[in-house]
């Protein structure tokens, strides 16, 4: 009989030793957690927030801990596919105004607001919530890097692409990429891209800072910073102006050599000119024209300059 209690005891004390182990949570210093109650007599609420870098701290019996990034995070838009395979790097490409699609190449910083009265109103509206992953997996924005990337390609970013399409498309493809002239005329012009990137790099900056909060319900992401690195023209359409490029500099090096023929024989005709009506001039550039240390010079003989050999 008391071994049979001793191991009903042991089955109930079982749980309990394991939930009191796991009721313990640290984070790193670039972690912050939300922890939400979990017991059987339990609501489900959010119970704290433990700050980045805290030691061993009680949680509850049961309790979920949602860990989320606590330090500047970036996310890259690129217009190589290449680069497109890791977490946090997208193929981004939109349409000028005259209809040629760019890629763009940038990055937006940004930081999870830690303040744990927006922390909890994160975890409520997006950390109680799947989202797809890469591999079509479901996942939660705290299930790791994976995770985190299902949430902010399917909340965050629409909002970049939008504002990307919407600031690009208000501008013709020569004022962000000078060469692109060359699909419009054989002739380039320049134009001032920089002056133009910056206005697009700004323009995304005060969209985002505006249309973010709202779409996402609160001050959830600080410190946003988009840098727009380079727009890039499609690979066919750059091959394209390169030949194009190519070929003006061929037009452009024959053209010189035109005109350096063209006053070669303009100087050569003045030169005639000149020993027509200056006889004695033309023999007087002929002495001088003559090797150093000749011994005989009688013109109009075949034998008519002898320099010594040594």
């Amino acid at each position: 009989m008391k071994t049979a209690l001793a191991v009903i005891a042991a089955l109930f004390a079982l749980p309990l030793l394991f939930g009191a182990v796991t009721a313990l949570e640290s984070t790193d210093a670039g972690v912050v957690a939300v922890v939400r109650d979990g017991g059987p007599l339990d609501d489900n609420q959010i119970r704290q927030v433990i700050d980045p870098g805290s030691g061993l701290t009680w949680t509850g019996l049961w309790s979920s801990t949602h860990s989320y990034p606590a330090q500047q995070r970036f996310y890259t838009i690129t217009a190589d596919a290449k680069r497109a395979t890791t977490l946090g790097v997208d193929v981004v490409t939109v349409p000028s105004g005259d209809g040629v699609n760019l890629g763009i190449e940038g990055t937006l910083y940004f930081t999870l607001n830690l303040d744990h009265e927006t922390l909890k109103r994160f975890d409520d509206k997006y950390g109680t919530r799947t989202f797809r992953g890469q591999d079509d997996s479901s996942l939660y924005a705290w299930d790791g890097d994976e995770g985190w990337t299902a949430f902010f390609g399917q909340a965050v970013r629409p909002l970049i692409d939008n504002a990307l399409r919407t600031q690009i498309g208000a501008m013709r493809c020569a004022q962000l990429v000078p060469s692109c002239a060359l699909l419009a005329s054989s002739s380039l012009k320049s134009q001032d891209s920089n002056t133009n990137i910056a206005a697009v790099q700004n323009a995304v900056n005060s969209t985002l800072a505006r249309d973010l909060p709202q779409a996402l319900g609160g001050d959830f992401l600080t410190g946003l910073r988009f840098t727009l690195v380079k727009v890039t023209l499609p690979g066919e359409v750059q091959q394209a102006v390169d030949r194009s490029l190519a070929a003006n500099a061929a037009v452009s090096e024959a053209q010189a050599r035109v005109a350096q023929a063209r006053a070669e024989s303009d100087a050569n005709q003045a030169r005639q000119d000149g020993y027509d009506k200056c006889p004695a001039c033309a023999e007087i550039e002929k002495l001088k024209a003559l090797p150093q240390g000749i011994t005989v010079y009688a013109p109009g003989n075949p034998q008519a300059v002898v320099v010594p050999t040594r």
